[in-house]
């Protein structure tokens, strides 16, 4: 089956690159900006050896030290890199950069640490197997990466690379980062993808994208495909998953596919496992503005009491026009209950990374687009923002820690954020920098 890259998958990845050049010119109001923050930029991308446009977020080892991937630069096609934190200062290592060929190209999504602290990650392209329509030949892969086995002298030492899978028409274009169960199983989400059959009632063209499982055996990985997407038409199950996946105590999946289902908007699932099959359950519709806003792009955080948490970024215009949101999904008595936290004034341009929950309770996130523009250098709307949602007495309150400038501390963040014990909040911004190229940051609220 000849498998073409979808038109709604070429708006969203046209909207990553042109975000911060245009939006449509909104006002709006935000909440008054808390005193004594402190930006620190980590690393400015050059757009060299070291990566440009990190997109994703970053991982952080016992030690302190920060991962992270940038979807350009480096051969051209993306790398994985390294920060420790030594003497007081940091260190920057870029471990892999993709050749975009076999290896894969494009990484979009975080790293994270899988068994034996193994590095485990994606790309959006590449690996040359399949017939897909992209930048360069290949469906996406899932990658792992690991040190030499020997002891590196350079002050710079590349770390190996090994395939775990090259996606074909079981699945295409992922965008997601991969999660792993008790038994070192490791699962994620494809954009497109799933070989159905075109054009039809419950079909996508393409394809609607898959969750899937890789299975280790003996040193190698055997993929299955535990749900498949089939929905192009209104009332079916949703399209196009971005995110990836969050587990709970009881083994089952939740995520989200960013278009269609009941509003088009795109949909919250859940996957229960049920033998060697996995049962789906749609648990809301995504509705536009103060209905839990408009297409999901981030995975859910879970609390202590089982609830989830989640962003959607909005859309743009000309594509739907809606309010990005943060959510929350609590089950009790057999069902789910979906509440609006906040909805962001701006379209599209909302959260598009992970939120983060402290001790408290507190959520904090980036947002793509919001703020200010001192600079001129971003979209009407703003290059961006760190925000945090205050619980009180059943409600929320808005505050935005920190309003990106698209100067040299950067702009557009797609990232997620990481606290560590000090309270030092770490991420990245996609644009902006010395150079342009995005920069890897430390906020100390």
């Amino acid at each position: 089956m000849t498998n073409l890259k979808s038109s709604s998958q070429q708006g969203i990845s046209a909207s990553r690159a042109a975000l911060v050049a245009s939006l449509a010119m909104i006002v709006v109001v935000f909440a008054s900006q808390l005193p004594a923050q402190t930006l620190t930029v980590l690393h400015n991308f050059t757009g060299g050896h070291d990566g440009a446009t990190p997109l994703a977020g970053l991982s952080m080892d016992a030690s302190g030290a920060l991962y992270g991937t940038a979807e350009k630069g480096g051969a051209g096609n993306g790398t994985v890199f390294k920060l420790a934190h030594v003497n007081g200062g940091w260190i920057f290592t870029p471990l892999y950069a993709f050749g975009g060929g076999s290896d894969g190209a494009d990484p979009v999504a975080r790293v994270v640490f899988g068994p034996q602290n193994i590095l485990y990650g994606t790309t959006e392209y590449g690996g040359t197997s399949g017939y897909c329509e992209g930048p360069v030949p290949g469906c996406g892969t899932v990658f792992a990466l690991r040190p030499f086995p020997t002891t590196c002298r350079s002050s710079s030492c590349p770390w190996l690379e090994t395939v775990v899978r090259r996606f074909s028409d079981g699945g295409d274009f992922p965008q997601s980062e991969v999660v792993f169960d008790s038994a070192g199983n490791l699962y994620g989400s494809a954009y497109d993808g799933g070989a159905l059959n075109p054009g039809g009632g419950n079909g996508c063209w393409p394809d609607c994208g898959v969750i899937y499982k890789l299975t280790p055996s003996n040193g190698s990985w055997t993929e299955s495909v535990i749900y498949l997407f089939t929905g192009y038409q209104y009332g079916d199950d949703g399209a196009n998953p971005i995110g990836g996946l969050t587990f709970d105590s009881a083994g089952n999946l939740y995520g989200t596919a960013s278009t269609y289902g009941n509003c088009g908007f795109g949909i919250a699932f859940q996957l229960t496992p049920n033998g060697a099959n996995w049962n789906e359950h749609r648990i809301t519709d995504f509705c536009g503005a103060g209905y839990g806003g408009a297409l999901p792009a981030a995975s859910m955080i879970k609390d202590a009491s089982g609830n989830l948490y989640g962003t959607t970024m909005g859309n743009y215009a000309g594509y739907g026009t809606q309010h990005g949101s943060v959510y929350e999904m609590t089950y009790s008595n057999g069902n789910w209950t979906v509440d609006n936290l906040y909805t962001f004034p701006q379209y599209g341009g909302g959260p598009a990374g992970q939120l983060l929950m402290d001790g408290a309770g507190n959520l904090y996130g980036t947002t793509v687009t919001g703020g200010i523009n001192p600079n001129g250098t971003c979209s009407a709307d703003g290059c961006g923002l760190i925000f945090k949602l205050t619980p009180s007495n059943g409600s929320w309150t808005y505050s935005i820690l920190y309003e990106f400038t698209g100067g040299s501390d950067g702009a557009a963040p797609y990232s997620n954020l990481l606290m560590d014990s000090s309270g030092n909040f770490y991420g990245t911004a996609s644009a902006g920098g010395a150079s342009g190229d995005g920069v890897v940051f430390q906020f100390t609220p």
